[in-house]
């Protein structure tokens, strides 16, 4: 497996004083995604679960239809990254010809999507009528565990988190990279490989929820979106737009409800 951590020396001003610390930060390298054999996008992402990334990616992204679509995985390291290779159906392969972008810095925020949304805003939307409802307490006890989840920032201090909130109120997959949108396509591949449906329980997200990452929830059906900063405004427009509930700004046992408060009991 690839390192996920290097160790480099730095010098650190504390108390008035300097003096050299070794500190621990994330490994990030580029993942080339080649749908049969056919370079189609490179994401920068941290050397971990890239199997799960693989699939959250193809199928939030709209490559396949559905994790189903995905024949075998194959990853290997190339120059200073990963290819990882993945068969799809020559039908789907043939469409990818008119979408090929390059998705350079995928640690940022792009404007991928927002075409997507005009749509949604639109009346294209399938909205999210059904969906688990949550007790207020289940979802501030999965975001107090989802730290604590982190092997990798444990060690690094410097990645994203996703983690499945099941139907039970456990928190029962977490996965981490340096962006969170990857975190959330490795979180949601993770769910699809295990024949685990998304849309049964919640996703927490140890970031902001940003416009796509609204749209790569909504993609698999997931209705329950829980993140710790504020949202965007257009990731609540999203939200809105697909009948999803969106909490956001969890900070010590509180939270704001943007949308789709309807699935949050009235019981703590």
């Amino acid at each position: 497996m690839a390192k996920t951590a290097a160790y480099r020396s730095a010098r650190r001003f504390a108390d008035g004083g300097w003096s050299t610390v070794n500190r621990a930060i994330p490994e990030e390298a580029p993942v080339l995604i080649s749908p049969n054999a056919a370079p189609f996008a490179a994401v920068m992402a941290s050397p971990a679960d890239l199997e799960d990334l693989v699939v959250g990616f193809a199928v939030t992204e709209r490559l396949v239809g559905g994790a189903a679509e995905i024949g075998g995985i194959a990853v290997a390291a190339i120059d200073e990254g990963f290819e990882a290779r993945m068969t799809i159906p020559p039908a789907r392969a043939a469409a990818l010809a008119d979408r090929k972008r390059a998705f350079a810095a995928r640690t940022s925020c792009s404007l991928c999507g927002l075409e997507e949304l005009d749509m949604l805003l639109a009346g294209g939307a399938r909205t999210m009528t059904k969906g688990p409802n949550f007790r207020p307490s289940v979802l501030l006890a999965a975001m107090t565990a989802l730290p604590m989840a982190q092997t990798m920032n444990a060690e690094t201090h410097g990645v994203h988190a996703a983690g499945w909130v099941s139907p039970e109120g456990a928190l029962a997959y977490v996965r981490e990279d340096v962006g969170r949108h990857n975190a959330l396509d490795k979180l949601i591949g993770a769910l699809l490989r295990q024949g685990l449906d998304p849309a049964t329980g919640a996703v927490c997200l140890t970031s902001r929820c940003s416009v796509e990452m609204s749209l790569k929830a909504a993609t698999v059906g997931i209705a329950v979106v829980v993140a710790a900063s504020s949202p965007t405004e257009l990731a609540v427009r999203a939200a809105e737009a697909t009948g999803m509930t969106l909490v956001a700004g969890v900070r010590d046992g509180t939270f704001d409800v943007y949308s789709g408060a309807h699935r949050l009991e009235e019981t703590a």
